[in-house]
């Protein structure tokens, strides 16, 4: 069974850091793209980051671009997200998906209701004073 882990959410002070990573488990190294996404109360879901696992090409959405690094380690199935520089508008829960099927990191990111295939549980990240 596919699962994907999230951990390294917490509570942190705008100016602040937090690395998030998400762990695949129950499938080979045969994903296509893998990434980050984002819901803040209210609001609509939201691709923050995606990276693809043949080429390495990513995908940031542009609030994040420059703050926001998505990395991946293939031998350990596991996809960060280090998040610095974080504003109180980065306060969402944090959520990790995946596709399996052929699909470059943007289409995920983009239209994640079409190309992920397992999400994540979530974590949450506060960004407060």
């Amino acid at each position: 069974q596919v699962q994907l882990v999230e951990s390294g959410g917490g509570l942190v002070q705008p100016g602040g850091s937090l690395r998030l990573s998400c762990a695949a488990k129950g499938f080979a190294l045969d994903y296509s793209a893998i990434g980050w996404f984002r819901q803040a109360p209210g609001k609509e879901r939201e691709g923050v980051s995606c990276i693809s696992r043949s080429d390495g090409s990513t995908y940031y959405d542009d609030p994040v671009e420059g703050r926001f690094t998505i990395s991946r380690d293939s031998a350990q199935n596991t996809v960060y997200l280090q998040m610095n520089s974080l504003k109180p508008e980065d306060t969402a829960v944090y959520y990790c998906a995946v596709a399996l099927s052929p699909v470059t990191s943007s289409a995920l990111c983009i239209i994640p209701d079409y190309k992920a295939d397992y999400w994540g549980q979530g974590t949450q990240v506060t960004v407060s004073s």
